[in-house]
Formats: structure tokens, C-alpha cells, sequence
């Protein structure tokens, strides 16, 4: 059985855009800075004043591992790629790539991806999988 995250107040707005197809990041108004994961202020100038607002959904494989062995919140079957992300605005998330074999020849530093929703539960997961379809 796969992981079920579970929304808290702060990071609800993601879980309702996943839930629309939408990948939502944070953006200060202060510092107009985009950031990512969930909070309240800007990691970067403290403001308060921050807004959800519409990613591309379009990234670059920054880092990953490649996992051979079932872990929680995996189901058998892999290998699977465990990896962080740099979306076109600039910010890093986690997350892991799909739809393609997962080898290091598959997936080369800079491989260009898009996002894609696995519905868990009552959330919609954000994925990864390559923007040229599968390999």
C-alpha cells in the first residue's frame, strides 16, 4: 500500500490544486520569491504576505536515488526513483519519477519531465515522468 499524505491547514491549497490537475507553489509578495514546501511565511524575507500561485508543472531531474528494496509507503515491484526536482520557476521539490524504466541510463541529470497526479486516497500525488514520454 502506497502512502496517503494527510493535508493540514497550510497545505491544503496544494492538495486542492493537485485535486484540479494543478501544481500550486507558494510566491511571497514582499520578495516575489517562489518557494516550496507549505508555510505561512517566506523562507526568504519572513514576509507573511504570500499567495498560492499555478506552477507550470514542467521540471528538470535534479537528484535521485534509485531504490531496489520495498519500503514503507512503496509498494513491491520496483526499483522506483526517489528524486528532487527543479521546476521551471526555479524551486525544488521531491518527489519520484514514473512511466519511464528506471535505470541510471533513463534518467540522466537535466532530463527534461512533467507532472502528473496518482490519486492516493483523498489526495492526488504529484509525480514526475519524462516530458518526451515514456523510455
Amino acid at each position: 500500500m502506497k502512502a496517503v499524505p494527510k493535508p493540514t491547514p497550510d497545505t491544503q491549497p496544494f492538495w486542492d490544486g493537485t485535486a484540479a490537475g494543478e501544481l500550486r507553489i507558494q510566491r511571497c509578495r514582499t520578495c516575489e520569491r517562489r518557494y516550496f514546501y507549505p508555510r505561512p511565511s517566506c523562507p526568504h524575507c519572513g514576509s507573511g504576505a504570500v499567495e498560492w500561485v499555478r506552477a507550470s508543472g514542467r521540471a528538470s531531474l535534479y537528484s535521485y536515488v534509485i531504490n531496489h528494496r520495498p519500503a514503507p509507503g512503496f509498494e513491491e515491484g520496483g526499483p522506483y526513483a526517489i528524486a528532487v526536482v527543479e521546476l521551471e520557476e526555479g524551486v525544488r521539490m521531491m518527489t519520484n519519477i514514473v512511466n519511464t524504466e528506471i535505470t541510471p541510463e533513463n534518467l540522466p541529470l537535466d532530463l527534461a519531465l512533467k507532472v502528473v497526479f496518482e490519486r492516493r486516497g483523498d489526495v492526488h500525488v504529484p509525480l514526475f515522468e519524462p516530458a518526451g514520454g515514456a523510455a
